[in-house]
């Protein structure tokens, strides 16, 4: 038998069977691959999220995709768009010119807690306080996830990492930074939000806020910052189930969710439009 007539007898397992109704179907923006990741990581739901809301907005074919270093240099075989590569921490600043000299185009940064929040910190928080019109998506794993285990800026006090072997001590290294928080504060963020991975509850918030995070750009109102609680279980050393507990438990009272702003709302319903996409999950 032929490999044709082999396939041929091969069962769609994608094709709904009577009865059965599709929701979950492929996306043209996220190209079908095996993965890099490790087993449980949550790239994988980032991708789709932003892969989705970039699909429904029907703007994909103008869409640029600027990372660094880490886990984001994977991402370039996933999007179905155009990307760059910046330097180590660089990403918002090369976006800034892209968005500059390309200003039709859609332009967002996809970048770890490492890339972001410690070597890009300046770059960072200045092409948001000048309001560049680009969405980043800001993956907080706690920890270097692809160079080994390092401690990240956002190390939560006493995770034990491969360098705070007696975990992470707040008088010698100091606290978490809470990105979310700090952006908010900048006058050229429109949008500055906090999410989670570890349920379908806060995976469905996520995709609201990711949207959110790229209709301020395409209004022309800012800066669009998205924070994705997400689990790393090669280097927290724990299942993805357990994983999925230690965001619930240990991270998200740390890093709470929510929207912290949002300027297309008025100032005195924003705390509570966070709340209630986090705790509703609702599209």
């Amino acid at each position: 038998m032929s490999a044709q007539q082999t396939e041929a007898l091969q069962p769609d397992c994608t094709a709904p069977r009577e009865g059965e109704r599709l929701i979950f179907d492929v996306n043209p923006v996220l190209n079908e691959r095996h993965t890099h990741y490790c087993p449980g990581c949550h790239h994988g739901i980032a991708h789709r999220l932003v892969s989705e809301v970039l699909h429904e907005l029907g703007v994909a074919d103008r869409t640029i995709l600027v990372a660094a270093v880490g886990c984001a240099t994977f991402t370039y075989d996933y999007f179905n768009v155009d990307g760059l590569e910046a330097p180590h921490g660089r990403a918002c600043a090369v976006a800034t010119g892209v968005r500059r000299a390309r200003p039709e185009s859609v332009v967002f940064t996809y970048q770890g807690d490492g890339d972001m929040a410690a070597i890009g910190m300046a770059e960072s928080l200045h092409a948001a306080n000048r309001g560049e019109k680009i969405t980043t998506i800001f993956i907080n794993n706690t920890v270097y996830g692809m160079t080994g285990g390092q401690m990240a800026p956002t190390t939560l006090v006493g995770q034990k990492t491969t360098t705070s072997r007696q975990g992470r001590n707040a008088g010698n290294e100091g606290g978490p930074i809470r990105m979310a928080e700090i952006m908010a504060q900048l006058d050229g963020v429109a949008y500055a939000a906090r999410c989670a991975l570890d349920s379908v509850k806060h995976v469905r918030a996520a995709k609201k806020a990711v949207r959110k995070a790229f209709d301020v750009q395409l209004q022309g109102l800012g800066f669009g910052f998205v924070e994705l609680l997400s689990g790393c279980p090669t280097n927290w050393h724990l299942d993805p189930i357990a994983a999925n507990k230690r965001i619930a438990e240990a991270m998200i009272p740390v890093f709470p969710l929510g929207v912290y702003k949002d300027v297309s709302l008025p100032a005195a319903t924003t705390e509570n439009a966070g709340q209630d996409s986090q705790e509703d999950g609702r599209e």
